[in-house]
This record gives structure tokens, sequence and C-alpha cells, in this order.
């Protein structure tokens, strides 16, 4: 009889030991839980912030759209190479606004940039205030 009131004594510090495990092992997962829902929170926060400043820097205008706009219905044209240090330093100074510089790529520049406007050649790279004499055209 001893021994199997020993038997049910282990069985149950065995259970209550089981149900203890259980226990920790709940609430660890609920915690792994909870960390795993605030990672993917801060996540998604993350990544609609960059989409919204990803989003707002592409359809923003640039600063000098109107003034390039000016340029091009002109007829002004700036050639160059995207090589060349000189032709990215006056792309660089439109920044967004150079999409609407009439641009073309030519090889057999002597100096670059070269713009030309009404017929007449300027060659290296031209400052806003002198496009803007030469056309008319206000930055």
């Amino acid at each position: 009889m001893l021994s199997k009131e020993r038997q049910r004594e282990a069985s149950r510090k065995a259970q209550e030991e089981h149900g203890l495990r259980d226990e920790r092992f709940n609430l660890q997962k609920q915690k792994k839980d909870k960390r795993k829902k605030q990672i993917i929170t801060v996540s998604a926060v993350i990544f609609l912030l960059l989409g919204t400043w990803i989003v707002y820097g592409v359809i923003s205008p640039g600063k000098y759209d109107g003034f390039a706009k000016c340029l091009s219905e002109k007829g002004v044209i700036m050639y160059g190479e995207n090589w060349c240090q000189y032709t990215n330093a006056q792309k660089a100074m439109f920044g967004k606004s150079f999409k609407y510089i009439n641009y073309e790529q030519k090889s057999d520049l002597k100096v670059r940039p070269t713009w030309v406007i009404d017929g007449k050649t300027y060659e290296t790279v031209q400052s806003f205030e002198r496009l803007s004499t030469l056309t008319g055209c206000k930055y």
C-alpha cells in the first residue's frame, strides 16, 4: 500500500510540475508574441514613414521647375556627357528640375557643358543669373 501511495504522490507531484512548466511556457510564449507584435508594429510604422518620404520626394515639384521649363520653351539646349564632372555639376544645380532641361549627350565637344541659346554657343557651367540674362527666364 505504501508503494501505491508513493506512486500517487509522485504522480501528483509530476502533474503539478507539468502544470507549472505549462504555465511558464505559456507566459514565455505570451511574452514572445507580444514582442513580435511590437516589432511588426514598429516595422510597419517605419515602412509607412519611408514610403511617405519617398512618395513626397518623387511627386513634389523641384525648386527650379519653372526656370527649367522656361529654358526648354525658349529652345535652349545643353550638351554634355554623363561622365563629365562639369556636366554633372551643372545638372546638380538644377536638382530634380533638370528633367525639364533639353539635354543631349554629345561626344565631339571641346568644352563641357555647352549651352546653345538663340543659335549662340556658351561653353562651361553657366550660372542661373547668366542663363536668366541670356533667355529672360526667371529662376
